[in-house]
């Protein structure tokens, strides 16, 4: 069940993420195999995904084109290595191999759409 967002532990949190993609197929099957996340369709276009927590954590929607570096989108990792090599077998294209933060380390890709996203753990 998704909290309201005047919940005071949502404010100023990401609640919903939509990502664009150019071939919806080849995206879901990626964020399927890298990160288990799963998905409902709703229409040719649009998908949601759930993450593992309750509710959905976001959406593709279908683009005719995707520029990187327009959105940097985070995840969290419990297992750093084992994520960079689920990113790696599903296809994703390493733009930073893991390195060191302050606060922790992390890998960065593209998905199939060009679409760049971070993995960090610590």
């Amino acid at each position: 069940m998704r909290m309201s967002s005047d919940h005071p532990h949502r404010h100023h949190r990401i609640d919903y993420i939509e990502l664009a993609v150019t071939d919806m197929e080849a995206a879901k099957r990626f964020y399927t195999q890298a990160f288990g996340w799963t998905f409902t369709d709703y229409s040719p276009g649009y998908a949601g995904f759930s993450d593992g927590r309750p509710g959905e954590a976001g959406g593709l929607y279908k683009a005719d084109t995707v520029v990187a570096g327009t959105s940097f989108i985070i995840l969290a990792s419990a297992k750093l290595e084992a994520s960079r090599d689920a990113v790696k077998a599903a296809g994703g294209r390493f733009t930073k191999d893991i390195y060191e933060f302050p606060g922790g380390r992390r890998f960065e890709f593209l998905d199939p759409a060009g679409n760049q996203l971070g993995v960090w753990g610590e």
